[in-house]
């Protein structure tokens, strides 16, 4: 009875933080812009915002992969240069796993529409190995994701 108890005080209080996580994002400008990518929910959504933060500080579009820590990886000196090599995994572990849960959901839902889960489904069928498809496509989310937020941004300073 008391376990019951614990456990639905603790459903409620996530709850209560997964409201309030959506209403802190909802007073962000690119809210509605990045709730409408395919793969983000109501959890995910403002988790991303909440990790990547202002896009705006970031450069170009592969400064921002290179924060999540998914750019491939640099392996060259001299006049070696390797062919494949690992992800740098220098961001936030939890970005990544936001990354990845959102690439889980289209790989779930197959939105025929959505350019990443094309983009993964291409590296699937080629076969490429799960890490390596999974972390194509969150590169390729958030060059999107950038790209997206950027432009409505500059759109909303415009008008």
């Amino acid at each position: 009875e008391m376990l019951r108890s614990l456990v639905g005080s603790e459903m409620c209080i996530r709850d209560r933080l997964k409201v309030e996580m959506q209403a802190l994002a909802a007073q962000l400008p690119e809210y509605p812009v990045v709730m409408a990518m395919h793969g983000v929910g109501d959890s995910l959504g403002p988790q991303l915002m909440a990790e990547l933060g202002d896009v705006t500080r970031f450069t170009h579009r592969n400064a921002i992969t290179a924060f999540a820590g998914v750019d491939p990886g640099a392996d060259q000196s001299g006049t070696h240069e390797a062919k494949s090599t690992r992800v740098s995994k220098s961001g936030a572990p939890e970005l990544r796993r936001a990354l990845f849960l959102v690439m889980d959901c289209l790989l779930k839902t197959q939105p025929q529409d959505d350019p990443v889960y094309r983009f993964m489904d291409k590296k699937r069928a080629e076969g490429k190995p799960y890490l390596v498809y999974m972390t194509a496509g969150a590169n390729k989310f958030l060059r999107i994701y950038y790209g997206r937020v950027k432009e409505y941004l500059a759109q909303l300073e415009n008008s």
